[in-house]
């Protein structure tokens, strides 16, 4: 087989891959009752990988090595990509989970941001976040000092500190919510549970926050700490500094790194936070704010969806759920870009 025929080969046999995906993709997006849309899109995409691979060019390997990638980005674009866009159009749209009848254009939008109840829930999510990823940190660290010491028995605590993690956020939270509300009240007489002061409330997720999350997050910090140079200690030993002075000077700048990881993931999982949330409050209880109720420890992933599950909204709750992943990709990404300067000037 010549080059040319070969070339044209490849480039039909692409041309109808791709053809057969999009046909498939419409027939699928338009819910059409056709039953060979899985074959289409199938048969597509074998056809779109022949086509690249039998294509005739010098960088032929580099086409194989982007074929085996394939699948894991193919799937990772019909997992995440394209529900995100069709997220986005939805939220321009009516839209009841099913099907949407017309274009509201930013009208969702609109309501979004009139809606108390929202501008409520980001605010107290962004007070949690601040304060949970301070406490996680600050109390992992501690642990993870605690755990690299020569204190007897330190593989025990670390398998201790790090259980609360492996339980799943939903049976902690009604484990939790128990202790609450009845545990607490009754070892402390004369006392009300903290589930129902809207104050006390947020409080009380903070606690089983930093006590689930604090477990694994020392064990990034305690891999930080073991990666020092033990000739570095050494050698600050010898030079008279002591603790303290070791642990700002030396260990904290040298496992920076190490620090910008764990706010970036205490960050995401605070900011995210919902099985806890729905487990020990679910929102409750209610607070007065302009004159109508608002559901106090309503974080943005519940209020989403509360919007979208709870009150049928779907178009709203998309809305809300796009909104949702640009503050957080905004969000994570400074607090990375600041952490990395922050590497170098350590």
């Amino acid at each position: 087989m010549n080059k040319q025929l070969k070339k044209t080969i490849s480039l039909a046999a692409m041309a109808l891959g791709a053809a057969s995906m999009v046909i498939a993709l419409i027939l699928d997006f338009m819910r059409s009752d056709v039953s060979y849309r899985g074959g289409l899109l199938i048969v597509g995409a074998v056809l779109l990988i022949a086509g690249v691979y039998l294509l005739p060019t010098r960088k032929h390997r580099s086409i194989i090595n982007v074929l085996f990638l394939f699948p894991l980005i193919f799937a990772f674009a019909v997992t995440v990509l394209i529900p995100f866009a069709c997220g986005i159009f939805y939220s321009l749209t009516d839209w009841n989970g099913i099907k949407f009848n017309n274009f509201v254009g930013l009208g969702n939008y609109i309501t979004m941001f009139k809606s108390k109840d929202y501008v409520y829930s980001f605010v107290v999510t962004f007070i949690f976040t601040v304060i949970n990823m301070l406490s996680v940190n600050l109390v992992a660290f501690g642990l993870a000092l605690l755990c690299t010491s020569k204190v007897k028995g330190r593989n025990l605590y670390r398998a201790a500190y790090f259980l609360p993690n492996l339980i799943g956020g939903i049976v902690l939270g009604y484990v939790w919510q128990f202790i609450f509300n009845k545990v607490f009240t009754s070892v402390i007489a004369g006392s009300v549970s903290m589930l129902t002061d809207p104050n006390l409330a947020i409080a009380a997720i903070l606690i089983v926050s930093t006590w689930q999350y604090a477990g694994y997050i020392m064990m990034i910090y305690v891999t930080g700490l073991q990666s020092v140079p033990k000739d570095v200690l050494e050698a600050s030993n010898v030079d008279g500094a002591n603790q303290i002075m070791t642990l700002l000077k030396i260990k904290v700048p040298m496992i920076a790194n190490t620090f910008t990881v764990c706010i970036f993931l205490t960050l995401v999982n605070s900011f995210k936070q919902f099985d806890l949330n729905l487990a020990i409050t679910n929102g409750a209880p209610s607070r007065i704010l302009g004159g109508k109720p608002v559901q106090s420890t309503e974080f943005l992933a519940l209020n989403i969806y509360n919007t979208a599950i709870g009150k049928n909204q779907y178009a709203l709750g998309q809305t809300k759920a796009v909104v949702f992943f640009i503050i957080l990709a905004v969000v994570s990404l400074t607090q990375v870009t600041i952490s990395k300067k922050k590497e170098v000037e350590m």
